[in-house]
Parts: C-alpha cells; structure tokens; sequence
C-alpha cells in the first residue's frame, strides 16, 4: 500500500535572522569594493551525543607551503573547469583513501591555528567559535547550512564560506561588485554586507596561490530532496529508492549540478569528499535531514564522471570513506569508488516489452543459456558482447540468457555473489548504458534476460556497506544472525524497514531501469532458516521457537509482489535447495511468491544416475523417477548450472563413465532426457557442446574445440547441433512447455524398467496432443522393444534422435512410421540415447 502524499508543503526559504552574540558592525562608507566586516558568532547548537565536541578535522596535507598550495590552486582550476566547487587542498591522495584525521580514527586534537596575517585582513573577532567550530571542522555537525551560507542579520547579511586552503574568498554580487571576506582560519572566512536581504545568485570567489576561482555557494540551496521522499524512505515504501539517493545530476534552483543523499542514521556527520577534494571531505559536510536519517549536500557544477565517496563519522568519532551504497556507477575494481552518472540510452525494445507478459511463464517455452559475462569471450566489453552473444544464443533457440555478475563485486575471479554496489553494473565491462546496450540487443533478437541478484549477504570491506554508519546497519546487530557462516560474510537485516526497503527497490531498479525480465535470486534456503549452517548455540530462535526467519520470509514476499505488481511480465526464479512449502505459491496466498524455483533434487538425483556405469544403474533407477513425486509441488526449472562445473566436479560430459563416444553418448541422451522432462531448462555455457574442462575465469569456454584445425572437432560441434535441434522442437512442441506445472501434461509410458535402464513418458499439451520421450540409458541397442501408447495414437514417428550421426551419434533409428499393435508400439531402442517421437 502506497502511503498517502504528505500534505504538508515542502519549506520555503524566508530570510532569518541570526542570533548573534555581537552586534554586527556597521560599515563605514568606502569604495565599490571595501572589506567586508566579520559575521557575528553563532551560538552553539547542541546535538545529540556529542557532549564533547572534537577537535578540528586535519588537512589531508599539512606543510603549508606556496609551492603545494601554487600546485593545488592549479589543480583546482582544472577541476573547476569540469564543474568542481573550487575546494582544494594542498595536496592530493589516492581515490578512496581518507584524510589523516580520518585514517587516524579521530581528528587529531590541535588548537585552531590562528587567522593569516596580511595587509587584506579584515580587523576583528573570529566570526564562529566554541562548539559550532569545532563540530564543523570536525565533520560531525548536523546543520552546516545554518552555520555556513548567506543569513539576514541585524544590519545586513552574513556571510560565511568553508574553503580549505584558500587564501582569501570575496562574494560576488550580480552586479559584478566583489565584497572580501574576513579571514577567521582554519579555511573559514565570513563577513557581513548592508543588505536588505539574502541575494539571489551570488557567487563566491575563491583566490589560491596563482589561481581564482568562481564558483556557487553550495551552501545557499534548499534542500534537493522532497519531504514526499523523506516520507517514504521513513515508511521503508520508497519503491524507486534510487532516484531519492544517491548522487543524481540535476538543475536545482536553477544551476546545474550534482545532488548528494545518503542514508546513515547513527552517523555524527557525513562528508562529501572526491577526486576534485583531493579525498579531502573538510570543505563539504552534509546536512542532515531530520528524523529520516538521510543526509544531503546539493554541488553546483559537479557533472556526469566525477568520482566521490561519503566520510562517515561514527557514533564513536571514527572516520571512514565510503562508496555510496546506491552508487548507479562505480570505478573499475580494485579501485572504489562511487561515480556520478546519468543514462543517455535510447531503448529499442518496445516490440519485446509489449509482448513479454502475454503469456505466463510456466505456461511458456523457457530455454535459458547461463553466461558468465566477463568469462564467456574474455576481454569483450559490453558493446562487443552485443555483437556476438545475441546471435550465437538466437542460433542455438534459447529463449532466455542468465547473466553473472551483473552487480559490481571486488573479486574478480568469482561468480559475483559479494556485493558490494547493489545499484551497479560491473564496471569491469563498460558503463550502464554500456549494459543497457546488450540487454536491449538481446531483446530485439526476442531473447529475454535474467541476472542472478544476491540478497543473502554482503562482504565485510571497509569501505562498503559492512557498519556503514558505524553501527551495524545493513547487517542485523545480532552477531548470530548477521554473521554468514560459510561465507565469510554479513547478512541482511530483513526485519529492518529501511534495509528491506533498500532490496526491494534494488530489484525494481533492475527490472524498470534495465529493462531485465527475471531476476534468479541466490542462496534463498540462507534466508529462510535461522540455523543454516549452524550448530546448535550458534542460533538464535524466531518467536516462536522455531528456525524459520520470518523477517526474511516478509521480505521476500515484499519482494516478489512489487515486482510482479510494478514490472509485468518480469519473472522471479528462487535457488532454493530445501522442502519449504510454497516456493512459486503466490503471496496472497501465503507463499513466498517466486513464479519458478530451481530443481535442485532433480540435478542431484539424475546426475548421481548418469554418472553410474550403466551395469550399475538399476541399482539406481529411482534416482530418474523420484523427481515426478514432487514435479507439482512448485514450478521447477532443471538447472545443469555453474555449480555444477566447479571446485573439482568436472563439466557434464567429464560426469559421465565409459570412453570418450560413450560420454558425448551419454550427455547427449542426458539432455534429449532433461528436455523432455517437466520443468524449464537452464544450461551453464560451455555444456552445449560437451567442454569437457572444469570452467575456468581466465579462459571461459574452450572455443577452440570447435575450431576446424582441432581433430575432434565435429565431436563437440555435433553435440551443440543437437542442442539447437532439441530448443527448436521444443519450441514448436506444446506439449513439452504448455503444462509443466500441472499432472495432466505426463504419463508414464514405462518407469519400473531398472534392468533395461530405459525410462519412457508421455507429454501432453494443453489440447491433449502428445509427444512420446524414450531414453536407453544402456550401452547396447534393443531391438523390437515394446512400450505401451494410448489406443488414440495410432501410429508414431521419430521426430528427435541423439544417436542421429549429424550429433556424433551411430545412426540407429526407426524409419518410417512405427504402427501400434494390441500390446503397444514396438521399436529398436538406439544405445544411450533419447527418442522423441510424435504421432504419424
């Protein structure tokens, strides 16, 4: 349920005095320019736990000297030509690593140097002192607009402006008219005019050593956020999260620039620091806004590329820099940090999202091809992939691809599963609008898209979301239900509103903004127990005693009906290895909402068979008949997936006994056996045609075993043959798509044959029409073998068969149509290998 809109205005700003604890001076007549006199003191203005105010923030470089500040003015110069605010430190350090007070985990305590002496200098009292001093400099105050800005005041308006390492600031008024300002030290400078109100535009200009630099006061703007969005991210209902945090280049009353927000409640400050701060935060604290525990800074000309993170002060004073957890683009792994973006991407799929929802999943054909991005052609970017993937999927008639990882993650070599940009595509491969390119090329070659996407845990770097705020924030504050142990990492903290809030709206973002049709969701049995992989101690029980996780159970129902709700036609497919009831069961009904569910006892079950040599196979025949007592229970897909390639379980075909004919044989008859049997299909790359290595993150698949200068050749190029011939009567079968999920669309022909190791069943589609699949899983041929059929299919003929030669099979066959007898149909059984045969 949508809360109501507030209607309560957002504020407008009216000029307000400031109290004072001088009066201000009254300017003597002077030239079109004169000095301006100092801004009266604030008074303090207390916070919430922070009794004991720190001492002022260290400068990330502290020798003072003309040449570093000459470098640093010109550097500043370079940085405001690209829509920098003209902040510039001494001295630079690398992206992501924090000034020194920060990397000390405190500032370091020091009396506040004393204002520069010059011939310039405005004569007076420091404007601001006491704790609003020593807060700001510290990076901990909650309102450095009330202090920093342009305010009415008795007398005028006073002005205040925090530049590190400046050598002297000056307002600049419409008419072009320069007022300087007082030096008061530790970059601060204020002053005060004879105005009658806050003017409109102005404008600071900030002199270095060799460098001026005009620019906008950050600190005049209004807050960039809405209360509509502030309402929201409090309810936790904030579907499009990432348009309220985040960096976001915008025009904001009237100047262009970047808006900041970030969410850290337990947070004594929040700083802004970049590549054009020198990862220096001093000159750019945040507000905060109020009870919703965001913070927000609106920068004039900060534009599209500029990179940036938060210096978060702790509850305990630590200081950390941290990448943006709704950050839309990162830097390219090791580096950090967070970037700001817009997207420029003009869809050309509309003829795909009109039509992708017509028909329900589990009623539709749904092949799916899984890709290891980064793996599949090492070295192709995103752009590059959109000229080849598309069409080798479209040629071998998969429907769907499965991309992983998508999310940006910091180890490389790695299927993605650590998280640590949730908002990101992985820079590694090119920009968003780099992935909107291939998933839209996908689409207008009618392939839909699935990206894995992990809500089950994140990793501990510092510099992510592990205590972001200094408290355990993201991860649930139980030690025993936020440590993840098989993993190494932390775990969500489901039962808070803003965190599930956060997943949803990341799973919105990539279905809405993407434009991805499903999303296969990791690790969901983690979720679902409090106990998993935990011994007893190391739990703690829900309310009622149990090991079920609620928490995690609301939120993925939360998360499967906004989905469904706000993205049409979008599918969600769960990974879970467990029992739980009501998987695919919809949430109003009490299930978890997930509209497919990997067959993780199928995968077992018929992989321990087939890797069996066939003597001993009777001794396991159940392990291929056991998956049709459950196949209703959910809506399943039969995944042969990256799992099962890895950690030393070698690829499919390497599964299988016997001598090199004999594998490819048994794979072949193995996949014409899995596409036949109820559920939809998914099959990790490389397996389409028999790699017979383990994957490999450096090399991908073994492309040259298709090569025609390789001997074998035709081996590996028969078994992909025979995959692009299975989707495509797959396609056009009904039958083996239509009523997956229902038992009216199977009968077994023949299932208690253990000693024959043969297995034959009927599909049928929704109209009643069938296809009959028949799988010898023996390595000899079985002549006039006789199998039951209905009475109303009189005659039947092979439509699909593995031992084909085309596939590197021996060519045993049934030619012509093979006619039902009294007792059944009979026909000469190929040596492993699968028939499909439809009626005459």
């Amino acid at each position: 349920m949508t809360p109501r809109r507030p209607t309560r205005k957002p504020p407008t700003r009216t000029a307000q005095p400031v109290a004072t604890t001088l009066d201000a001076p009254t300017p003597a007549p002077a030239p079109a320019s004169p000095p301006v006199p100092a801004a009266p003191e604030a008074p303090a203005r207390p916070v919430a736990g922070a009794d004991t105010p720190a001492a002022p923030a260290a400068a990330a470089t502290a020798d003072g000297t003309a040449a570093a500040r000459t470098a640093a003015a010109r550097t500043g110069r370079a940085a405001m030509a690209a829509g920098g605010t003209g902040s510039a430190p001494a001295g630079s350090a690398p992206a992501g690593s924090a000034p020194a007070a920060a990397r000390s985990g405190a500032p370091a305590a020091a009396a506040p140097p004393r204002p520069r002496e010059g011939a310039d200098r405005v004569p007076g009292p420091a404007a601001l002192e006491g704790a609003d001093r020593a807060r700001l400099l510290a990076g901990e105050h909650h309102d450095p607009h009330g202090l920093l800005g342009a305010h009415q005041v008795p007398g005028g308006v006073a002005f205040r402006a925090l530049r590190p390492q400046a050598r002297a600031v000056a307002v600049v008024l419409a008419d072009g008219a320069r007022h300087p300002l007082r030096d008061d030290g530790d970059g601060l400078f204020s002053g005060v005019l004879p105005l009658p109100a806050v003017p409109e535009g102005y404008r600071l200009l900030v002199s270095y050593d060799g460098a001026e630099l005009e620019v906008h006061d950050p600190y005049r703007f209004l807050p960039a956020l809405g209360e509509l969005d502030l309402h929201l991210i409090r309810e936790g209902r904030h579907e499009e999260l990432w348009t309220a945090l985040g960096a976001r280049v915008m025009t904001h009353q009237g100047v262009a620039g970047t808006r900041f927000t970030v969410w850290a409640p337990n947070a004594r400050g929040v700083r802004l620091a970049g590549d054009w701060t020198f990862w220096d935060g001093t000159g750019l604290p945040m507000r905060s806004l109020g009870a919703s525990g965001v913070w927000e800074l609106f920068v004039p000309g900060i534009g599209e590329g500029t990179l940036y993170k938060f210096e978060v002060v702790g509850p305990d004073g630590h200081h950390a820099l941290r990448a943006d957890p709704m950050a839309r683009r990162t830097q390219c792994p090791p580096e950090t940090a967070s970037v700001v973006t817009a997207s420029h991407h003009t869809w050309g799929d509309a003829a795909w999202m009109a039509r992708r929802g017509e028909r329900p999943v589990h009623e539709a054909p749904f092949s799916v091809y899984e890709v290891h991005l980064p793996s599949w052609r090492p070295g192709l970017s995103y752009r590059e992939l959109a000229e080849v993937l598309p069409a080798y999927v479209k040629d071998l008639g998969f429907t769907h691809v499965e991309l992983m990882p998508v999310a940006e993650h910091p180890y490389s070599p790695s299927w993605g599963y650590q998280v640590t940009s949730y908002y990101a595509p992985t820079a590694r491969l090119g920009t968003p609008d780099d992935f909107k390119h291939l998933v839209d090329r996908l689409h207008q070659e009618g392939i839909g898209v699935l990206v894995d996407w992990v809500p089950a845990h994140f990793p501990k770097d510092d510099w992510a979301l592990a205590r972001f705020d200094g408290t355990p924030l993201y991860e649930h504050p139980d030690p025993r239900r936020a440590e993840h142990p098989d993993w190494g990492t932390l775990e969500f903290d489901y039962g808070r509103t803003e965190v599930r809030n956060f997943l949803v709206a990341n799973a919105v973002y990539w279905c809405q903004e993407f434009h991805i049709d499903g999303l296969r969701v990791d690790a969901v049995a983690s979720m679902l127990y409090l106990d998993y992989s935990r011994e007893y101690g190391e739990w703690a029980p829900n309310e009622h005693g149990g090991r079920e996780n609620f928490d995690a159970v609301r939120f993925l129902q939360e998360m499967n009906a906004t989905v469904y709700r706000r993205c049409p036609g979008v599918v969600t497919v769960a990974e879970e290895s467990t029992a739980w009831e009501g998987v695919t069961r919809p949430t109003d009904q009490g299930g978890l909402g997930f509209g497919l569910k990997w067959n993780m006892g199928w995968m077992h079950d018929s992989l321990v068979y087939v890797s069996k040599e066939p003597v001993h196979r009777k001794y396991h025949h159940n392990e291929m008949t056991f998956s049709m007592v459950y196949a209703y229970s959910e809506n399943y897909v039969l995944p042969i997936s990256h799992d099962e390639v890895v950690h030393g379980k070698q690829a499919l075909v390497s599964k299988m006994p016997g001598d090199w004919w004999q594998r490819r044989a048994n794979h072949r008859a193995y996949l014409g056996f899995m596409w036949a049997h109820p559920g939809k299909q998914l099959l990790f790359m490389g397996q389409e045609f028999a790699q017979g290595a383990e994957w490999s993150h450096t090399d991908g698949p073994e492309w040259w075993l298709l090569a025609d200068d390789y001997h074998s050749a035709g081996d590996h190029r028969g078994v992909r043959d025979l995959v692009r011939d299975l989707n495509a009567v797959y396609a056009a079968t009904p039958a083996l798509w239509e009523r997956d999920t229902v038992p009216e669309g199977f009968q077994w022909a023949l299932g208690d044959a253990a000693d024959d190791n043969v297995f034959a069943f009927l599909r049928y589609d929704a109209h009643g029409a069938p296809l009959l699949a028949v799988s010898n899983f023996s390595p000899v041929v079985r002549h006039d073998y006789r199998l039951w059929t209905p009475q109303s299919v009189p005659a039947w003929a092979e439509v699909l068969n593995t031992d084909a030669v085309r596939y590197g099979g021996g060519g045993v066959r049934n030619a012509g149509a093979l006619t039902r007898g009294p007792d059944g149909v009979r026909m000469t059984l190929p040596p492993l290998a699968t028939l499909w045969l439809r009626p005459a």
